[in-house]
């Protein structure tokens, strides 16, 4: 069950961390099924970076987005928050027609596209939604809502320029 990639490539894709920078790297996922979860999340096409059972009550497992620089990790003995408490866990994509899309063909459940009736992020909950994507596909504007096994609540985010200084 323990496995580890430590191909040469994925040593030398990302370059190290630079004094004075700050990177966001992992986010914890409460999980009920450490087996479901990782099943879920390699069923989006997301990369297995480690699946590590250190003992009976440790197990840390670490999967990436494509394309993203922070990857999840979920387990057993990593975290004492209830399954399913986060949300608006945020997935940036480029097009959200195209993302919701290749979610369903995976087999997920996944809100219609929304914006929020200020034009500015989106309110908790699903308060302030207007059905459809931002007018004109507004960057930053445009939602969609999806769920993983335990209800750790996901958004993708339509950004096709990201603002300057992103």
């Amino acid at each position: 069950m323990s496995s580890v990639d430590t191909s040469i490539e994925r040593r030398a894709g990302s370059p190290p961390v630079k004094a004075g920078e700050v990177r966001l790297e992992v986010v914890l996922i409460p999980v009920s099924d450490v087996d479901r979860a990782r099943h879920f999340y390699e069923a989006l096409g997301w990369r297995l970076d480690a699946d590590l059972a250190v003992d009976e009550g440790y197990r840390v497992v670490q999967l990436t987005p494509p394309g993203s620089a922070c990857s999840i990790i979920f387990g057993k003995g990593v975290t004492s928050a209830p399954p399913g408490s986060p949300e608006g866990l945020q997935l940036s994509v480029y097009d959200i027609d195209e993302a919701r899309a290749d979610l369903i063909g995976r087999g997920v459940e996944v809100s219609e596209p929304f914006h929020d009736v200020t034009g500015v992020f989106h309110h908790r909950g699903t308060g302030g939604r207007l059905n459809g994507p931002a007018p004109g596909h507004a960057d930053y504007g445009s939602f969609a809502a999806f769920s993983d096994p335990d209800g750790n609540g996901w958004l993708l985010q339509e950004i096709k320029t990201r603002l300057p200084g992103r």
